[in-house]
């Protein structure tokens, strides 16, 4: 074989490398719209998801979408392969589509959080039986926090909200907050580390909110897959691998997940059972 003949061989088959690689369909990441907006959404889960491309050795195309219900449906119909998401979204997703979570969230070093109802203290209210005729702030429809988790406690109470408080409404977390602590809304939902966040941010003054009912711990937001993926093994073992470098690497790459989260555990689907629970209680989850 001459020279040129075998860097013709050497050209064809690094053609035929760059050819195959172009041809590897890209992993759709879908991420739940955690910050206020979808411009700096994507930029805070941009690191993650090339982090995940080099150690899958594929391509991963990140996808912010506005709510927990639309990141299910995402995954149910094949436009997500893997998603950050909160609790309620995965059981969702689980339940229409089999999605499965291999990964849960760190937040301060732990793997859960709690739904809470707000108020403010000049609003005379004391506690959840002061709420009659008050109006009252949910998250959508597909929050954990801000409407499964105290719909389920309005119905142990026995409290229809539709009926109970003068008007209801649905919003973001942070907003909750905001026109809470304003005495805009008389109360609302919202998690422990929302409000957390706001109060260190200088978002809101911590005197202007009061927690008048929390809940027991929930399981923070799953990263899953879909099932399609779950079906790879391999596959999985090294996206759960990947997901749990994040936690050391942060001391040098304190980018990858935003500020307090510390990393994932590897997690299944019985750690999302009180969520699932409070979907069947509420008639909102049908059994399979």
């Amino acid at each position: 074989m001459t020279v040129f003949t075998r860097w013709l061989a050497g050209l064809f088959l690094l053609l035929a490398a760059l050819s195959a690689q172009a041809q590897i369909t890209p992993l759709k990441f879908g991420v739940g719209l955690f910050q206020p907006d979808r411009e700096r959404n994507d930029a805070t889960y941009r690191p993650l998801a090339q982090h995940l491309s080099q150690r899958l050795g594929r391509p991963v195309e990140l996808r912010t979408v506005d709510s927990w219900e639309g990141l299910a449906k995402s995954l149910a119909n094949g436009e997500t392969d893997l998603a950050l998401m909160g609790p309620w979204g995965y059981v969702l997703a689980n339940q229409a589509a089999d999605a499965q979570v291999v990964s849960t969230i760190l937040y301060e070093g732990k793997p859960e959080y709690f739904a809470m109802i707000i108020t403010h203290p000049d609003s005379g209210i004391q506690s959840v039986a002061d709420l009659k005729g008050r109006t009252f702030a949910f998250g959508d429809k597909g929050s954990t926090s801000g409407y499964l988790i105290p719909l389920h406690f309005f119905m142990k109470q026995g409290i229809d909200p539709a009926k109970h408080f003068s008007r209801v409404l649905h919003t973001k977390h942070q907003a909750i907050q905001t026109q809470v602590t304003a005495g805009q809304i008389d109360a609302g939902a919202d998690y422990n580390r929302n409000r957390d966040a706001m109060i260190a941010q200088g978002l809101i003054k911590a005197e202007r909110s009061k927690i008048i009912w929390q809940s027991d711990p929930l399981p923070n937001d799953a990263f899953a897959v879909s099932e399609a993926l779950y079906k790879d093994k391999a596959f999985v073992a090294r996206l759960q691998a990947a997901l749990a470098e994040v936690g050391p690497l942060l001391k040098t790459q304190p980018n990858l997940l935003p500020p307090n989260y510390t990393g994932f555990i590897h997690s299944d689907n019985r750690a999302y059972k009180p969520i699932r629970d409070a979907g069947l209680a509420t008639g909102i989850l049908q059994p399979k």
